[in-house]
């Protein structure tokens, strides 16, 4: 296991008006085992063993990672100085076979450097492409930097409408529409593989909180019990039957051959 602080800059993710975020709702998603556990086994059966997470913030989604998915690289990119300093402590907490690899800096800055020590095959972005201005531009770097057939993985917040309070102070940029972002994906030389609402039934309760009383704070508490008590059957239907609208969208997406 290695973790490295190579010389790159701490630019944090920005939006147009120059907002840095540094890193994902983390204080609070904390708590939300279920949720991610969710989301990781969507996006395992396409998981290569070559990976690189993008906003990995301090590092709970990578031990999921690691606890769940054997691989023999995982590099973890983190432009917040604050949230690179965490990272680099859980990292060397993370005792296993997989090389490590940390880098202080934005994907589009550490992008060449990872590529040409290991080239990935598994890219992934959870809570993270909708903090940067210039999603295409990340999404033509990523295509640019992984391996022949090897897969993008995202996971964003969904439903314009539902922009209140809360993603303005967390510097969002913007919410997706699914088609908006297999649209993105396609015209940066991505085959969609998965592509699906998220979490309907947390649309009404994140429009009641963010959009309506214009709430702008996540508390650990209201997580913890959406987690315990509607994940886990919200998951069991979802797996079953594709929501036609949801509080996110979820996507695996493969380089082309042809590109």
């Amino acid at each position: 296991m290695r973790a490295n602080d190579p010389p790159a800059g701490d630019q944090g993710f920005a939006n147009e008006e120059g907002f840095a975020y540094p890193g994902r709702e983390l204080e609070a998603m904390a708590g939300a085992s279920n949720y991610h556990r969710w989301i990781l086994e969507i996006f395992k059966p396409y998981l290569g063993e070559h990976l690189v997470e993008v906003g990995a913030g301090i590092g709970s989604f990578s031990e999921l990672i690691l606890k769940h998915h054997a691989c023999q690289t995982l590099c973890l990119v983190e432009p917040s100085r604050e949230m690179y300093g965490q990272l680099v402590a859980q990292a060397q907490r993370l005792n296993g076979t997989t090389r490590l690899r940390t880098f202080n800096s934005t994907f589009v800055d550490a992008a060449a450097l990872i590529k040409s020590e290991q080239t990935p095959d598994s890219i992934i972005y959870v809570n993270v492409l909708e903090h940067i201005a210039a999603d295409e531009v990340e999404l033509q770097t990523i295509h640019s930097t992984l391996a022949d057939k090897g897969c993008v993985f995202l996971f964003v917040p969904a439903l314009p409408w539902l922009y209140g309070a809360f993603d303005r102070r967390v510097g969002h940029v913007r919410r997706y529409e699914k088609q908006e972002l297999e649209a993105k994906l396609r015209r940066s030389g991505f085959k969609i593989i998965v592509s699906t609402y998220f979490d309907l039934p947390g649309i009404a309760p994140w429009w009641l909180k963010y959009c309506l009383l214009k709430s702008a704070t996540m508390q650990p508490g209201g997580v913890r019990f959406y987690d315990r008590f509607v994940v886990p059957a919200t998951r069991r239907l979802e797996s079953f039957i594709p929501p036609p609208i949801g509080k996110n969208v979820i996507a695996v997406a493969e380089k082309s051959s042809n590109q």
